[in-house]
């Protein structure tokens, strides 16, 4: 049974968008998913060992994330920490939110990530808002289906985030004018108009 891997997906991206250059540039915030604690039984008694899952981003369409382990907590932070800087990606981001919705999934997780009005804010609950949050957006709607386990929840929304395309990616790829594929958007976006 073969997964995907997020991780091999996420070094292609950054190759293709040229990341490895910027790292230096961007003002990274972590935010700490979780640290648990593991215990390995021996002869001798129980050894035990930390891991943590840390999502890192700089607010401004680049984020990652990284898993630490090691004997102590602060050290397993630290190593989640340069483990997350060296799987940052830059994201699409279209005034505050998603340029259309998409689906990703990991394992038993599936998640669905929509655009929203603005002053929605960002409707995620678990391991998925602190990432949108660091991304740069501010108005999102998501449904988590399946496992809620924080690490593949957050494999979920990156496998969507690696999705998403903005309107100059689209008209590269399938060789149509912005202008004509901004007509069809307007044509199809359902606009509600207040009273």
């Amino acid at each position: 049974m073969g997964g995907k891997s997020i991780e091999k997906l996420i070094d292609r991206r950054r190759r293709e968008q040229g990341i490895s250059a910027l790292e230096d540039e961007l003002q990274i915030e972590e935010r700490l998913i979780y640290a648990k604690r593991t215990a390995r039984v021996t002869k001798g008694g129980r050894r035990f060992s930390f891991s943590a899952l840390v999502v890192v981003g700089d607010r401004r369409g680049f984020v990652g994330f990284g898993l630490g382990k090691a004997k102590e907590v602060p050290i397993a932070i630290a190593k989640a920490i340069e483990d997350g800087k060296k799987h940052i990606i830059r994201v699409p981001i279209v005034n505050g939110t998603v340029p259309h919705e998409v689906i990703g999934h990991y394992g038993p997780t599936q998640i669905k990530i929509l655009p929203a009005r603005r002053g929605t804010g960002i409707v995620a609950g678990g391991a998925a808002k602190p990432i949108l949050e660091l991304a740069g957006y501010t108005d999102v709607l998501t449904k988590l289906q399946g496992s809620t386990n924080p690490n593949n929840v957050v494999r979920a929304v990156f496998d969507a985030l690696l999705q998403l395309r903005t309107l100059e990616e689209v008209s590269r790829m399938r060789g149509i004018p912005e202008e004509e594929l901004r007509k069809r958007y307007n044509l199809y976006a359902r606009e509600v108009q207040l009273p």
